[in-house]
């Protein structure tokens, strides 16, 4: 066992990684001589290989990648403080060093932590400073010279963090508390059949992946030609975690719903009859081809008298261009026979997809997408199980507020909540611990609730009368006058 945990924790050629420096990170791919650029650093993660994630490590000279080593010489400096900082003057001439003297440092390979103590030894004012503005010094010092990094393992806290902060357009603006309370709400564990919908670049689906622990089944539902799988890439999962992935598209569900579902118009069918009609103009070509080349012998008989030495060239050069044409016609039929083999697996896998939604027993339904929740959720929610919990993601409160009232008005669910998450981050230290300056101002909004069995006779009368509800009073005042 102890193995097994060691071969897991430690870092791997070939493993997804996350790279941290302070509260910025990104996710990369751990190769041998790849060149990787990080908060303007350029490294190799050569020397990184075979060490515990979670490892710490100094850029030196020539881009390789050292463990950290703790040196205690900046805790002796920071015993002598001041009371207060009232009588220091930021007029730029208490440091010493000027910036070639801090880059000749540098152009002598003297690493980051001991240029910081350089500056702590020539700053003049550093010792009349008080503890807190020392420690904030001595902070701000080293995030400008320390290269320092720190290679983590993904998860879903790691991974919605970074895209939260770097690209938040592509996940919809969800932020990682969000995500936790869908997956609470969602009741994701191990041995769901869950189905999921979302356009946030595959990080809600690698959150349930990750949850579910490979064991269960997953359904995707996907918009356009095919998933997007950006984020869940990031996650690293091995191979079993794919087995029973499943994916849907969203223009087959009506189909599906109304029993009118086939597997012969996919979206890659017209490009193999592209390549079919490529390949048989490729052979009219070849035939008008044979045909010049028997016009051109006769005349080449009538001229053999006069050059024979052209003759043969010309002959070298139509042998090699019928040994071409032949190696671009197998290429093309194994093309052919490639996609024809993969277009089998495709339809296979979605006949596969379809058998299990008309069962129509799905554990639970996650929506997070940019498309307007209410649709999307009254065609899914037919094919999740009575007593089954289902949660709905959306950067705006007023979709979900449509969606809330049509689920209303249709029954069938019960337990109906609107949330808003708030969150606020909080500086913890001896003596001044407390809310951030900056904070997020929102997280979205979440509908969730739980599907019960739906009586068809109470939803239409429901229907009408919601109908009847919306029409203008004063058409309903002359309609009743016409009754009377």
């Amino acid at each position: 066992m102890e193995g097994g945990l060691s071969s897991v924790s430690r870092i791997r050629e070939g493993d997804c990684a996350v790279l941290k420096r302070d509260d910025v990170f990104k996710a990369v791919l751990v190769l041998r001589r790849r060149k990787i650029i990080f908060e303007k650093q350029w490294f190799y993660l050569d020397n990184a290989i075979g060490h515990v994630y979670g490892t710490t490590f100094e850029v030196t000279s020539g881009g390789n990648l050292q463990p950290k080593q703790e040196v205690e010489g900046t805790n002796k400096e920071t015993k002598e403080a001041g009371t207060d900082n009232r009588n220091i003057v930021d007029d730029g001439k208490s440091q010493k060093l000027t910036h070639d003297d801090i880059k000749a440092l540098k152009d002598k390979g003297i690493k980051g932590q001991e240029i910081v103590q350089q500056l702590i030894e020539n700053s003049t004012t550093f010792r009349d400073k008080t503890e807190f503005a020392q420690d904030k010094y001595i902070k701000k010092k080293k995030k400008k010279y320390e290269a320092l990094i720190t290679i983590v393992k993904p998860s879903t806290r790691i991974l919605s963090t970074m895209y939260y902060a770097r690209e938040p357009g592509k996940i919809n603006h969800l932020r990682y508390d969000t995500l936790a309370q869908m997956l609470t709400l969602g009741n994701i564990r191990a041995g769901n059949k869950m189905i999921v919908m979302e356009t946030c670049a595959g990080l809600v689906l690698g959150a349930v992946m990750e949850r579910m622990g490979g064991y269960g089944s997953i359904i995707q539902m996907y918009p356009g030609g095919g998933p997007v799988r950006a984020a869940t890439s990031c996650f690293g999962f091995p191979k079993v975690f794919f087995d029973n992935l499943h994916e849907f598209p969203l223009s087959k569900v009506d189909s599906l719903l109304s029993g009118t579902f086939s597997t012969e118009a996919l979206p890659s069918e017209p490009e193999d009859n592209m390549l079919a009609e490529e390949e048989s103009n490729g052979l009219t070509d070849e035939k008008q081809t044979s045909l010049q080349e028997t016009e051109g012998e006769s005349t080449t008989e009538a001229a053999m008298e006069i050059n024979q030495t052209e003759e043969q060239e010309t002959m070298d050069i139509n042998a090699e261009d019928v040994e071409h044409r032949e190696n671009k016609e197998k290429e093309n039929k194994e093309n052919v026979q490639e996609k024809q083999r993969k277009q089998s697996e495709r339809r296979k896998k979605l006949l596969e997809t379809a058998a299990l939604l008309r069962e129509k027993n799905a554990d639970g339904l996650i929506v997070a997408s940019k498309f307007h929740p209410t649709p999307l959720l009254l065609a899914l929610l037919e094919f999740v199980a009575p007593s089954r919990p289902f949660v709905v993601y959306c950067q705006y409160k007023e979709p979900l507020l449509e969606c809330y009232t049509k689920l209303r008005e249709r029954g069938g669910v019960i337990n109906l909540k609107l949330s808003e998450t708030w969150l606020r981050n909080y500086q913890v230290l001896p003596d001044r611990s407390h809310p951030k300056l900056t904070m997020s101002g929102g997280g979205g909004y979440l509908l969730s609730g739980i599907t019960v069995v739906l009586d068809k006779g109470k939803s239409d009368s429901s229907n009408l009368e919601a109908l009847k509800m919306e029409e203008p009073s004063s058409k309903r005042c002359k309609v009743q006058d016409l009754h009377c």
